[in-house]
């Protein structure tokens, strides 16, 4: 009657060392029990794993996404690891206590392993990091990535709302107890924000090329209020990391790679 269809877990590995370096709490088999405890009560169930981790060698990354691949799913989320600063991770790395992560070259060589065999057991990826069987993806998450409106509702949630055509950001207050006493006042939120044009089309482009679909040039004019630079688009086709199918502007399977410097190259 909610319309919830789907529980995701993060699941994140499926092996007990991996997961304490992870720092996460659960164990391999409580994760599994979990699983399927969800998965008959669910229409769909999907989950995260997260690879390139310490240590890891493509073979064992190769096993364990197969492994994750023949538990009866129709989506699941697949994100390499990243070090940012300001993080637990971050401040590991920073103090050389974070050793063992795979080279860029690595890092390259097991992102296309994983969608050589999610491609081969009919899960392409839709977007960067999710793959999903045909029909399952992830609605909830398209409404991200084709950068529509969705409401944060949670401490410390995000949200994006269009109201009297203008794009706002909403940000919830993180410390649970300052956002419960808000709830009752009706001020959970901090001040919205609103976003400029040229805000709204780094956006887009940030969503939207992440997906398999590409974004609409012609909706990118609107956001933004002027034409892409075509040059740039041009040169992005001519070295082989975007392609055009009508309005759409697509990024290849090489400039999915280096992402971040196809999207540079766009933005203005």
């Amino acid at each position: 009657q909610a319309g919830v269809s789907r529980v995701s877990m993060g699941i994140q590995a499926l092996n007990d060392a991996d997961l304490k370096r992870l720092g996460r709490l659960h164990s391999a088999q409580e994760a599994m029990i979990a699983f399927d405890t969800a998965r008959s009560s669910f229409d769909r169930v999907s989950f995260d794993l997260i690879y390139g981790r310490q240590d890891q060698t493509a073979a064992q990354w190769k096993a364990e996404l197969k492994q994750a691949l023949s538990l009866a799913i129709d989506h699941i989320s697949l994100y390499q690891l990243t070090i940012e600063q300001g993080t637990a991770f971050g401040d590991r790395y920073a103090r050389g206590k974070l050793r063992g992560l795979p080279d860029e070259d690595l890092g390259a060589d097991m992102f296309a392993m994983t969608q050589d065999i999610c491609n081969e057991m009919g899960m392409p990826a839709y977007e960067v990091s999710n793959h999903a069987r045909d029909g399952a993806q992830s609605q909830h998450n398209l409404i991200y990535w084709r950068y529509g409106d969705y409401i944060g509702i949670g401490p410390g949630a995000h949200g994006r709302i269009t109201l009297e055509g203008q794009k706002l950001a909403t940000v919830a207050y993180s410390n649970p107890q300052r956002w419960l006493d808000g709830v009752s006042k009706c001020e959970s939120e901090k001040p919205r924000a609103m976003i400029s044009r040229s805000e709204q089309a780094t956006e887009f482009l940030l969503m939207g090329l992440r997906l398999k679909e590409g974004v609409d040039l012609n909706r990118y004019a609107a956001i933004a209020g002027h034409e892409i630079d075509r040059s740039a688009v041009n040169h992005l086709q001519d070295i082989g990391m975007a392609a055009r199918d009508g309005d759409q502007l697509i990024v290849s399977d090489q400039g999915v790679i280096v992402l971040n410097a196809v999207i540079e190259t766009l933005l203005p």
